[in-house]
């Protein structure tokens, strides 16, 4: 199992944090990439190092993605690499998790029609317009799409990202 985790500057803090850690603390291979490699800042001041940039990412090398929220994801979902990247963990139907304001790349990569998905609730009427079925729920799993709202629903999220990790072990 290898997942990869993709932010950038203004990230919120524990929807990356929260994850990369739960993931080592069960020896999974988890990368951190960026725009560029090197250190990104959260919105409360953590600072985690990049690794990778997102030219460097091979997506087939990853069974999972995680999109953080944060104010990172309206910069991301500029990049086209990014977009590509989200593109092929759907077409080949590898989990991806977004949290919070994460869901925008999702939209920016036209994945979401007919999905069932949740998110930040200011954002629900952007992914309305993508296509999506927006609940106001904790967690939303729909099929490989795990999606949660808030650092508050990070206990649930976590919870299904972790058996769809024991499931693919």
């Amino acid at each position: 199992m290898k997942v990869l985790i993709i932010s950038g500057d203004m990230f919120e803090d524990t929807e990356l944090l929260v994850p990369w850690y739960r993931l080592l603390e069960e020896n999974i291979d988890v990368d951190i990439a960026s725009i560029r490699a090197g250190t990104i800042t959260g919105k409360h001041g953590y600072k985690v190092t990049a690794k990778k940039s997102l030219d460097e990412i091979d997506p087939s090398s990853y069974d999972l993605l995680i999109l953080p929220g944060g104010k990172a994801p309206a910069k991301l979902r500029e990049n086209e690499r990014l977009l590509a990247l989200v593109r092929h963990f759907f077409s080949e139907n590898k989990t991806v998790a977004a949290i919070c304001h994460g869901p925008q790349i999702l939209v920016s990569a036209g994945v979401l029609a007919g999905r069932r998905v949740t998110c930040y609730r200011g954002m629900a009427e952007e992914l309305k317009s993508g296509g999506a079925d927006y609940k106001d729920q904790a967690v939303v799993v729909d099929g490989n799409l795990i999606t949660s709202r808030v650092p508050g629903d990070l206990p649930v999220f976590m919870r299904e990202i972790m058996k769809k990790c024991r499931k693919r072990d």
